[in-house]
């Protein structure tokens, strides 16, 4: 069986005009198994269909805020840099890969960015916005070391594929879910009540997670478990 192809959702440079990928997220895909390729950022429905169709999985990567009248809500002054360009492209990628029922991951502004596109919402800023315990989500570097704990929930897909009721992530996000998707579920919080991973059951793989696997699977089995049964069930498509 040859390796599966793996769409990854592009960061874009709005000063420079270009788009660019960070090296984690490919050495990711590559180290477990799967082929990377740098989608284009487009607005054509037909040529969007067609990369749905080409690829075997796909990656929603981070990046900036979704905007927030994307879910109704006026924009507030500790909202970040938003990409109106990027929010268009991945909402109609998702849809039309939904429509096929191939694998979707997405991270950071990925889960931030599926929970809207299916309806639901988000924080604009978790220090404004979320009550209780302040937990830290937005850590310096290093990347790749946990700085707080995520309670998974059993049943469910992530917990099939960990086998663990917690473990540490890293955090780097302002955002978060809010509401989470009618067609959506929760598989993990945190302390604070944050949803920390959602998934759509139904779906052979659609799973989402606010902290960075890309980066973590250098340091803990977990996400590179996460990364790992991505790639797995997109090789049913190659």
């Amino acid at each position: 069986m040859s390796k599966p192809i793996i769409g990854l959702t592009p960061l874009y440079d709005t000063l420079e005009n270009k788009l660019w990928m960070r090296e984690n997220y490919i050495e990711a895909v590559i180290s477990n198994g799967g082929v990377p390729i740098i989608l284009p950022l487009i607005n054509e429905k037909s040529e969007i269909k067609k990369l749905a169709e080409i690829c075997d999985g796909f990656l929603f990567t981070g990046g900036p805020d979704v905007h927030p009248k994307l879910f109704g809500e006026e924009t507030l002054r500790f909202c970040g840099e938003i990409d109106e360009r990027r929010d268009t492209f991945e909402i109609l990628l998702l849809k039309e890969v939904l429509k096929l029922d191939k694998p979707v991951l997405g991270i950071c502004r990925g889960i931030q960015l599926i929970n809207v596109a299916l309806g639901g919402t988000v924080y604009q800023d978790i220090p404004a916005q979320v009550k209780g315990t302040p937990i830290m989500h937005y850590q310096k570097k290093p990347y790749d070391v946990g700085v707080h704990s995520v309670t998974i929930s059993k049943g469910t897909p992530l917990y099939d594929i960990l086998k663990t009721e917690e473990i540490m992530v890293d955090s780097m996000h302002h955002q978060a879910v809010k509401d989470i998707a009618p067609n959506l579920r929760c598989a993990a919080i945190s302390k604070d009540n944050i949803a920390e991973c959602i998934y759509m059951p139904g779906k052979k793989f659609v799973m989402a997670v606010q902290w960075h696997p890309e980066y973590m699977q250098k340091t803990g089995e977990e996400s590179k478990n996460i990364m790992k049964a991505f790639i797995n069930s997109s090789k049913s498509y190659t």
